[in-house]
């Protein structure tokens, strides 16, 4: 008898622990995004609801497939293994193959669309050379903090207002940068056409996987493979995670060309950031003027200024990608909240987000808008990104020692 009633208590407290560390939090994050949904409806629209499930869709595949650029660089850097890099190979080619027909045309689904084809100059090689030392030092990239944010990773907090610091800054400077010398807009859609623009991005991307496999092959001798965990069924890895890497690459494509359906422009992160910080001064009272700085001068700035932030396409999808994180971690069980850090660390995020915010801003973009989005609208702004942004990554991993950031990385490193 006793034996029974210890057994029955035993199970009680186990069931009372599971409700508390599992279903509790569930509930209130599943009521947290629901709410926020019909909130957003009913004070502005559905489309702008619609925003917020999108961005809440990206941020579930960004945290289930850990797909980021932070670590995937400094791995193949450091330890030669190119997973990560492959995986935004394949990322890159399902957009481009969705992405360039559409954008030929100038429409999709009967709305008008267009790409992110931007000038080639001084603003884009800076900048997305300090973006790239940016992301090694703060640990993250634009889209890699929001979605370790919403994970729990409240380390990324020190960096995100770092990052929406450092775009204001170069909202300020942003006319000097781009009144340097520079080259008009390239699109290699507009001069090769659908097809042949395909098949040169295509074998850009796989001259780029085939370097990474046998530099993986020489350093290793063996190629790294993208494990998961095969043996559980299809739904509960959906729910659970890890994804494969070509579930990852193959929902951030089509969900990238989502959001040019939606929006009539790709998914960006940072634009988001400079206006943040814009609404930060205003509800401190420090007039900076930001009427007479160009940057705001442009056509959908001025206004944004003026609306709230219920209406600003980007700063839903980024708290989209927050919550959708959160639910997957919610749903997954997964859910732990990480702050503390060395001193080094915070110093290393706060200093990693400034750059990363004044980078983005004077490179029109990060490893979003500009990588991922510029190359899938066909821009040669796109690449030159990318290789400014290698090679800062190359020297913010020299340096993140200095901070007593670890180069380490276990040899199963998802993107």
């Amino acid at each position: 008898m006793s034996t029974n009633i210890r057994h029955n208590t035993d199970t009680s407290i186990a069931t009372s622990k599971l409700t508390a560390r599992y279903i509790i939090p569930l509930t209130a994050t599943i009521l947290l995004f629901v709410t926020g949904v019909f909130w957003l409806a009913n004070i502005e629209s559905w489309h702008e609801a619609n925003l917020l499930i999108l961005g809440a869709a990206l941020g579930l595949a960004l945290y289930h497939a850990a797909f980021g650029f932070t670590t995937a660089w400094r791995t193949f850097i450091t330890h030669g293994h190119g997973k990560g890099l492959r995986a935004q190979m394949l990322m890159l080619a399902v957009a481009v193959c969705l992405f360039f027909p559409a954008l030929a045309s100038g429409e999709l689904f009967g709305s008008q669309v267009s790409g992110f084809v931007r000038p080639l100059g001084w603003s884009i090689v800076v900048g997305a050379f300090i973006f790239g030392i940016g992301m090694q030092l703060g640990n993250g990239c634009a889209s890699g903090n929001l979605y370790h944010a919403g994970g729990g990773q409240f380390r990324a907090i020190p960096s995100m207002i770092g990052f929406t610091v450092g775009a204001l800054w170069a909202t300020k400077d942003y006319e000097w940068w781009t009144t340097l010398p520079q080259l008009a807009p390239y699109s290699f859609i507009e001069e090769f056409g659908v097809m042949p623009a395909l098949m040169i991005n295509l074998a850009v991307f796989a001259f780029i996987t085939l370097a990474t496999l046998i530099i993986e092959k020489r350093r290793h001798g063996f190629i790294d493979k993208d494990t998961h965990n095969t043996s559980l069924p299809l739904y509960q890895q959906l729910i659970s995670g890890p994804w494969p890497f070509i579930w990852g690459a193959m929902a951030l494509a089509i969900l990238n060309f989502t959001t040019l359906a939606m929006l009539g422009r790709p998914w960006a992160v940072a634009v988001a950031y400079p206006l943040w910080g814009a609404k930060a001064a205003e509800w401190l009272n420090i007039d900076l003027e930001l009427d007479f700085w160009t940057y705001w001068m442009q056509p959908g700035r001025e206004s944004a200024l003026m609306e709230p932030l219920t209406s600003d396409a980007g700063t839903l999808m980024n708290v989209g990608i927050i919550m959708g994180a959160l639910l997957a971690a919610t749903i997954a069980g997964k859910l732990t909240i990480q702050w503390r850090m060395p001193w080094q660390h915070w110093v290393a995020a706060i200093i990693g987000g400034l750059m990363l915010g004044y980078g983005a801003t004077i490179a029109f973009g990060c490893n979003i808008g500009a990588y991922f989005s510029g190359i899938a609208s066909g821009s040669l702004h796109g690449w030159l990104w990318l290789v400014a942004a290698f090679i800062g990554t190359i020297i913010g991993t020299s340096i993140r020692p200095l901070f007593k950031l670890s180069n380490l990385t276990a040899t199963n490193t998802r993107c």
